[in-house]
């Protein structure tokens, strides 16, 4: 399966197997996205006629998003470490293969999970979801390792700027797809329980795609196994020895860990915020409620890009500082109410925000992240990305937690829900003010 080396190192960006994988993954991150959209809209409580007397008690009224990205998040957390130690120990192909007939079998669970949903409530649900996480825990450093050993050094460039186009586009197209996917299949009035067994149907769209990226997968090319000796230890499934001692060493290095932490701690919350600003304050449909949450990632998309650039003609610290306060003030924007007149920008008025949200946003986790996969020796540079990576989703976790104890106080108090972004601007002020990359001080 093609060995045959090509005379241009990035003829082989058209070879078949670079190809496949670039579809699997598209596949596989339109998948994720898709279906978590789908949870996180049933999620979110909407008053109609009949939902006190269908819904169990505990479920009454109660916004359940952050458990759903509490759910999806857990295993990034805990199996992340283990999902490392199989990519190098086993072939990466055969993980993203194994991962892709794994994806089948939890999508045709999930259509289950919705059809008995009356009867299972929303326990069939969360296993789905997390077992959706589990597969992308395991799925992602297969897919992030397997392009070093496909293809030449000099066409990797180029290779991880489609990969990181085209995930962006899958992130969009299928955050974009669920709402009016939903809106097709699922009577508006309906409670959440019987909404949910209407989505059946939707899910079989998924079920699809993940036999569609089982195919794609097969055409990746062959590659030997990285460390075929390599002995599973107890530090694989923790913050590895090597790097505790290094990020006690290295303060610029915890600075940057825990200053990506809050960007994914503040991503986390504004995606279920969306949401909710758009179901329940702005009472828009399930379609224009996924426009705004797909918006964000459209800004991101652009912001990255632009954000690199910029990193090129001045200091990070500069673009930092712009990400930062651009996401302090597009927060506080997107926060204000008035009273008796409703939200300040509605859903026009929202748009351009989302996307100037997203760019900011962009701007300040580009210099960090390049930061912390530059700043460590060549030997830890991939357990730095694996820490990294464990860290963020406990961030993502942590979003969903505080979530739900967001949701009960807005309810309580009965405040509008554009309110969460004010307390999100109120914890990335802090960062605002006191950040500031140390990149200049040398390494340890």
């Amino acid at each position: 399966m093609d060995k045959t080396p090509a005379a241009d190192p990035n003829d082989r960006l058209r070879e078949r197997s670079f190809v496949g994988f670039v579809i699997t993954q598209f596949l596989g991150a339109f998948n994720d996205n898709l279906y978590k959209q789908l949870m996180l809209l049933l999620a979110i409580p909407v008053a109609v006629a009949g939902a006190a007397a269908a819904e169990p008690e505990a479920a009454k009224g109660v916004d359940l998003q952050g458990i759903a990205t509490v759910t999806f998040g857990i295993p990034f957390v805990i199996f992340g470490g283990f999902a490392g130690y199989l990519a190098d120990r086993y072939s990466k192909r055969r993980i993203i293969v194994l991962c892709k007939v794994a994806e089948i079998v939890i999508m045709g669970m999930g259509v289950a999970a919705f059809y008995y949903a009356p009867v299972l409530g929303f326990a069939g649900l969360w296993l789905v979801l997390f077992l959706m996480g589990l597969q992308s825990t395991f799925f992602g450093p297969g897919k992030y390792g397997i392009l070093p050993e496909m293809l030449p050094r000099s066409a990797l460039p180029r290779a991880n700027g489609i990969v990181l186009m085209t995930t962006f586009i899958a992130i969009i197209i299928g955050t974009a797809v669920a709402g009016p996917l939903k809106d097709s299949v699922v009577d508006p009035d309906l409670p959440r329980l019987e909404a949910a067994a209407s989505l059946w149907i939707a899910s079989l769209v998924c079920v699809g795609i993940a036999i569609l990226g089982t195919f794609s997968s097969l055409l990746v090319r062959r590659v030997p196994v990285a460390e075929p000796e390599l002995q599973l230890r107890a530090e694989y499934l923790t913050v590895p020895r090597p790097m505790r001692e290094l990020l006690r060493r290295d303060r610029p290095l915890v600075k940057a860990l825990v200053a990506s932490c809050i960007f994914w701690l503040i991503a986390g919350l504004t995606l279920q915020s969306v949401n909710s600003l758009g179901k329940v304050q702005l009472l828009l449909s399930d379609t224009k409620t996924s426009l705004l949450v797909s918006l964000i990632s459209v800004g991101i998309a652009g912001g990255a890009v632009l954000a690199g650039w910029m990193s090129r003609q001045s200091a990070d610290n500069r673009v930092i500082q712009i990400g930062m306060w651009g996401t302090v003030l597009w927060c506080v924007l997107l926060a204000i109410s008035i009273p008796g007149r409703g939200h300040l920008l509605g859903f026009g008025g929202s748009i351009p925000v989302l996307i100037l949200l997203g760019a900011a946003a962009a701007f300040f986790a580009i210099p960090i992240q390049v930061f912390l996969q530059d700043r460590p020796p060549a030997e830890l540079k991939g357990r730095m990305i694996a820490v990294m990576n464990q860290a963020n989703f406990l961030a993502i976790v942590m979003a969903g937690i505080l979530y739900q104890i967001l949701d009960r106080v807005i309810a309580a108090a009965d405040w509008p829900r554009s309110m969460l972004f004010a307390v999100m601007a109120l914890l990335f002020l802090p960062v605002a003010i006191f950040f500031r990359l140390d990149s200049d001080e040398p390494a340890p």
